[in-house]
């Protein structure tokens, strides 16, 4: 395998990399994988109560403390709004130079289809960055080398695991994370912030029970406690082979 073993997970708000990929990510680093977790937003709107500022101060210090349980290198976060990420140049380059950053062989966001449009337009900037980022000519913000090659790209099931209208949502690979189901609570369990804003804003009375249901769910597709989906981009010029899959020898 060659020397490049990092991942990048890059995720709309805190918490969604927990919920979405947490398991996965573990059992990466404990392949020997460099584990980095990057956020678009602090969540500065998740609070019912407290002020922008304040809720995202703390949301950075949850999310980096979650990072910390899943034994990633970095944790950074790209400092949009939430509710107000758009498609725009300054935004591609933003996340084009994230990516430069970290070099990553392999990346993983949102599904292009999700129940809210921070995660859907972090979905399209980060397929537009893993292409860009590569192009010598193509200017960032910082001075970075291009990345050395177009990453794999893996998107992950859309939250709930189901589309706009309740249909299971369709997945490419789904990796067992029974035995690491404990450390993916444990790290989701880190944005203690969370639980009254999803009782009052999602209905959710749980967040981790909610993971865990869900996580079980996409388990038993599989015959297993608990797994997590994913859909890998195939599209030109991404590899073609399932380099997630053959790590995890599925």
């Amino acid at each position: 395998m060659p020397d490049n073993r990092r991942v990048l997970a890059l995720m709309p708000h805190p918490d969604d990399i927990e919920i979405l990929c947490g398991g996965t990510l573990l059992q990466l680093k404990e392949c020997g994988w460099d584990i980095h977790c990057c956020t678009m937003t602090p969540g500065d709107k998740g609070s019912a109560t407290l002020s922008r500022s304040d809720i995202a101060a703390i949301r950075r210090r949850e999310a980096a403390n979650a990072a910390a349980v899943l034994g990633a290198s970095s944790y950074q976060c790209l400092e949009f709004e939430d509710l107000a990420i758009t498609f725009d140049n300054a935004a591609r380059r933003r996340v084009a130079g994230h990516l430069r950053a970290v070099d990553p062989r392999m990346v993983i966001t949102t599904p292009p289809a999700d129940y809210m449009f921070d995660h859907e337009v972090t979905s399209q900037l980060v397929r537009d960055a893993c292409f860009n980022a590569g192009v010598p000519n193509y200017e960032t913000q910082d001075d970075h080398a291009p990345i050395s090659a177009v990453p794999y790209l893996y998107y992950s099931d859309p939250i709930g695991g189901h589309d706009l209208f309740g249909v299971q949502a369709p997945v490419g690979r789904l990796i067992d994370i029974s035995a690491q189901i404990e450390f993916k609570s444990k790290a989701l369990a880190c944005h203690v912030s969370q639980r009254s804003w999803l009782q009052k804003q999602h209905g959710l009375d749980d967040y981790i029970e909610s993971m865990r249901r869900w996580s079980a769910d996409r388990g038993a597709l599989i015959g297993v406690d608990f797994a997590e989906g994913f859909r890998q981009h195939i599209g030109h010029p991404h590899p073609q082979d399932d380099l997630l899959g053959s790590i995890l020898m599925i």
